[in-house]
């Protein structure tokens, strides 16, 4: 009995062992279940947050190809307006260079204009020297100077200067003016005309006359009687010392000078005026044309009068001599005088188409000649 009760309290002893290694494993075992449950879960947890991220880059995703999309579209259609605006420009610039050159063509066929019209009426001619005659004072000057103190009339002087219309005869031409116009016109009708000389004949072809345009206009001079310029001033001194010996020498009495009143003086050209407060002084210092002036050492400077131009009543005067005929292509078949008057002798026939001849001249070959008309006659005088 105790040997059984023995091994019968063995038996329950291993059970109750086994069954409390089962149950710890069991425990195990559902610890294990219950994290891999947790494991599962937070994995089902990630998966889930995964995909709510996917969808998530998917549709920004999807938003930023939209953007792009648009972009692009913006992008291609200012690109375009680029283009085009480039394309106009473009078109505009190549119009704008047709138009300036177009624009410089007409500036330097202005100027080649321009410059052939100051040719035409540039003047250059030598005046001769003139002997000037006093004819009177001027009134309105002289009541001016009556009225206020120390106004003093400066001398003034008008010329009259006319251009008599002209044209260079070369040789084997001649001028021919007739009496009446309607002589000029029936000869200038005829293609060629034919004079008998002695026993030969010469041909001869009119044309009518187109004279340059000639001037009239009027320069006034005025001459100061208290004011003279000097040159030839060099600026030893500095400016404004220049300018005090200047003053001071132009002062001096025993120098010929007198008051000074301004003094200008330019150190760049060496050149001034002097303006003295009384008359007289000016005039006896522009006779003498030279002037002493203490700067330390010597200097003499030029003195001249103080003159100022003014052009008045410029006009201009063109046109045709309608009874004045231009012969050209004759042919010296003898002398000068000879053949002149032949040609007189055939133009005064009525039966030549002629009539009474005011005057002729006739230019032989290898000669030139200038021919003045006069503005109030149709005399031609030739020089």
């Amino acid at each position: 009995m105790s040997e059984e009760h023995q091994v019968n309290g063995e038996s329950l002893s291993t059970s109750a062992q086994l069954m409390a290694d089962a149950s710890e494993e069991l425990k195990r075992w559902m610890k294990k279940v219950e994290a891999a449950d947790n494991e599962n879960s937070r994995l089902l947890l990630e998966k889930m947050d995964t995909e709510n991220e996917k969808k998530k880059v998917q549709q920004e995703t999807t938003d930023l190809m939209k953007v792009e999309e648009q972009l692009t579209a913006e992008f291609n259609k200012r690109l375009q307006a680029i283009q085009e605006e480039i394309f106009h420009l473009h078109n505009a610039k190549q119009d704008l260079q047709k138009k300036l050159q177009n624009y410089k063509e007409q500036l330097n066929s202005k100027k080649a204009e321009a410059d052939s019209l100051q040719q035409r009426f540039k003047i250059k001619a030598q005046i001769p020297n003139k002997k000037m005659k006093f004819t009177h004072v001027d009134e309105e000057a002289a009541g001016e100077s009556e009225n206020e103190e120390n106004v003093v009339p400066d001398t003034k002087a008008v010329f009259t200067i006319t251009q008599r219309p002209s044209i260079l005869l070369k040789g084997g031409q001649a001028l021919i003016t007739f009496e009446e116009e309607k002589v000029a016109d029936q000869i200038l009708r005829l293609a060629k005309c034919s004079v008998t000389c002695d026993r030969s004949k010469i041909d001869a072809k009119p044309h009518s006359l187109s004279l340059d345009p000639s001037v009239k206009f009027e320069v006034h001079i005025t001459v100061s009687k208290k004011t003279i310029k000097f040159s030839n001033a060099p600026p030893i001194l500095p400016e404004e010392r220049m300018r005090d010996r200047l003053e001071l020498s132009f002062s001096k009495p025993s120098c010929g000078g007198g008051e000074v009143e301004t003094v200008e003086y330019d150190s760049k050209t060496g050149t001034g005026h002097i303006t003295f407060l009384n008359t007289g002084v000016a005039e006896n210092l522009v006779l003498k044309q030279k002037f002493y002036v203490d700067v330390g050492r010597g200097m003499e400077v030029d003195v001249a009068p103080l003159f100022e131009f003014q052009l008045k009543k410029f006009q201009t005067f063109s046109g045709v001599p309608k009874r004045t005929v231009l012969l050209k292509g004759i042919q010296d078949v003898t002398d000068e005088e000879d053949l002149q008057d032949h040609l007189e002798i055939h133009f005064q026939k009525p039966s030549n188409y002629g009539g009474e001849v005011e005057s002729i001249k006739y230019v032989s070959a290898g000669n030139e000649l200038t021919a003045f008309f006069v503005e109030d006659s149709p005399e031609v005088e030739a020089q």
